[in-house]
């Protein structure tokens, strides 16, 4: 594999290139969520972002024509794995640390994998099923169940945890809905009709968000600013064209093992940047949850046409 890698290393960049903007996004978000509401931010990220997909899209859905029993579908795909994910993503992220964040973000593989066995019937190991044993009890380490019962919880971010787990869940009920569409279209074109689903769904509570408080515009910053622009430009544009550019040369094998950086580099940037404290609880759960994941994964060759959007 290594051999591979100095022969053709472009590929194995671009993949490690996504991973390390995703990895980033977690704090870019947290930073960005103190000067934009999050139903505003969910809006003006997908709304731009699908501005600059749209060429793209275009020239996809020229060789391809949607059928219309197909929509319902796409517009559910969007609100699970665009609307709601996102939006329970951002709440959490408000209220719990960005360590905390990505590393439960880690889980949602795991979920593919148990919710691709329960409703989709797909083959699982036992293998897969202690590994995802393994995950969910590092995830509820990190969560702080085990500080419930000494009394040493904090609501706030026991309910931020919380709500990134369904964020997760939510986004897997999403790609389960999109797994036959995937099958009939590019992931370019379901991409580009669930940002504008994402768009269009949240367009009404971000103008709730304005009308209760028209001067969050006005107590916007430069730091602001760069935070959505990195979030359109990198997390949601340039990481998915390196991550579909990278995958489609190297193996889903190798491509899953880069997902291991993100909470690396959004640990390193919380620490650093936001002054994020690392607990001795933490890292007995994220062990358990990247041992969970790598085993409950295992031999899931399927996952990665159902794991993209997520991140952006």
């Amino acid at each position: 594999m290594s051999s591979q890698i100095f022969k053709s290393p472009l590929p194995y960049l671009a993949l490690l290139l996504a991973h390390l903007i995703w990895g980033a996004n977690f704090v870019v978000a947290k930073i960005t969520l103190q000067e934009f509401p999050p139903m505003s931010l969910i809006f003006l990220r997908f709304i731009f972002a699908s501005i600059f997909l749209l060429p793209f899209f275009i020239s996809q859905k020229k060789k391809v024509k949607l059928a219309k029993q197909d929509l319902p579908k796409l517009i559910a795909v969007g609100v699970f794995a665009i609307t709601l994910n996102i939006s329970l993503f951002f709440e959490g992220l408000k209220r719990t640390t960005a360590i905390d964040a990505s590393m439960l973000s880690l889980t949602l593989p795991m979920f593919s994998v148990l919710f691709g066995w329960w409703f989709l019937k797909e083959k699982i190991y036992f293998v897969n099923l202690v590994g995802i044993f393994v995950g969910f009890l590092g995830a509820l380490v990190i969560i702080g169940v085990p500080q419930i019962f000494t009394g040493t919880i904090s609501p706030e971010a026991f309910l931020g945890n919380i709500l990134i787990i369904l964020a997760s869940i939510s986004w897997v009920v999403g790609a389960i809905i999109s797994k036959p569409l995937l099958s009939k279209y590019s992931s370019l074109v379901v991409t580009g009709i669930i940002f504008i689903v994402g768009a269009i769904t949240v367009c009404l509570p971000a103008l709730m968000e304005y009308f209760k408080n028209p001067a969050w515009m006005n107590q916007i910053t430069i730091l602001g600013l760069l935070g959505i622009t990195y979030m359109i430009l990198l997390s949601s544009i340039s990481a998915y064209f390196l991550f579909e550019w990278g995958l489609s040369k190297t193996s889903v094998v190798m491509a899953d093992l880069f997902q291991y950086i993100e909470p690396f580099i959004a640990t390193v940037l919380a620490v650093l940047i936001l002054g994020e404290k690392i607990s001795h609880s933490f890292l007995f759960g994220a062990v358990l949850i990247a041992v969970g994941v790598f085993m409950g994964t295992l031999a899931k060759k399927e996952l990665h046409h159902r794991r993209k959007t997520h991140r952006m």
